[in-house]
């Protein structure tokens, strides 16, 4: 079976592996990368990292996550807001040439879907939405094998989706954004502001407390299910998936608010839509798998 290198680069950490074509972590390393440090030296680790793992030479390509939207035709960060100096750096073309093998880059929650589709929840299926919700929101469209992510290395990036204009302006996104109204970070704002007296340290607490009868919270968690159903109906609209699949940080409390967001998509949503299934990431390091699958989608 092919093998492939899978490269989560992150401003602080990096993990090197080596990953078969079926998702298997074969072996991995993992230290600082240095990302505030530039190029030269972020390159120099990662490369280092790559020959640590035994028998790297077998693989049939590199795949690199990185934190930052990815301009596909010259395989470039957009964005180097985590690693100085990166934007425009040709990092696949450098790692190709150092290494004698196709390498390529993509966003790191892209990567965590197009793991989840190919091996993952999704795997079998030709189109699935990928949503992480976790401290934000992010999604990419996988189809065929391959992530949509557009001209402009946008697609999927759903924070920034309006789902209403008469909401509290909060940062630089657009009033009504939905990474504002239903992230893990706008649930826990949210708690802090209805509830002063608890101690409200993460989402999980809103949750917890709404199940517990606590009317304030309970009214946090349904406008919640609400504003992600009518998120999971839009996004309906423009794809129409086989398959939604969730990831991210807020999954560990799916069980007390996906009910409530598939049946708020099923009332937000057209009728021939709404048999759309809705599953939970499998995968424990979809991160990593995924920047490893990146290379299997291009054909190596």
């Amino acid at each position: 079976m092919k093998c492939y290198i899978g490269v989560d680069l992150g401003g602080t950490n990096v993990r090197c592996a080596k990953i078969s074509a079926d998702g298997t972590i074969l072996a991995q390393v993992k230290g600082p990368s240095y990302g505030m440090e530039g190029p030269e030296k972020v390159m120099a680790n990662m490369k280092d990292m790559i020959r640590q793992l035994p028998d790297w030479k077998e693989a049939s390509g590199i795949g690199v996550g990185v934190p930052s939207p990815v301009d596909k035709k010259t395989q470039t960060l957009i964005l180097s807001t985590n690693l100085k100096g990166f934007k425009g750096y040709p990092m696949a073309a450098e790692l190709s040439k150092e290494f004698g093998m196709p390498a390529y880059l993509e966003n790191d929650a892209n990567c965590a879907g197009l793991a989840e589709a190919l091996v993952g929840a999704g795997k079998g299926l030709r189109t699935v939405f990928y949503v992480t919700i976790s401290t934000g929101i992010g999604g990419i469209l996988v189809v065929d094998g391959k992530t949509v992510s557009g001209m402009h290395g946008f697609g999927g990036e759903i924070a920034n989706m309006i789902i209403d204009r008469d909401r509290e302006k909060i940062n630089y996104l657009n009033v009504g954004a939905i990474e504002n109204e239903a992230s893990g970070t706008a649930i826990t704002r949210k708690g802090q502001n209805a509830l002063p007296e608890e101690n409200i340290q993460h989402a999980g607490n809103v949750f917890d407390l709404a199940e517990k009868g606590n009317a304030k919270a309970q009214a946090i968690v349904q406008h919640f299910q609400e504003d992600l159903g009518q998120m999971f109906a839009t996004i309906s609209t423009v794809c129409d998936p086989e398959m939604f699949i969730i990831g991210g940080g807020m999954t560990k409390s799916a069980d007390k608010f996906l009910p409530g967001v598939i049946e708020n998509f099923k009332k937000f949503s057209h009728e021939a839509v709404r048999d759309t299934p809705f599953k939970l990431s499998e995968l424990d390091e979809p991160g990593i798998i995924g920047a490893a699958m990146v290379p299997l989608s291009e054909g190596c």
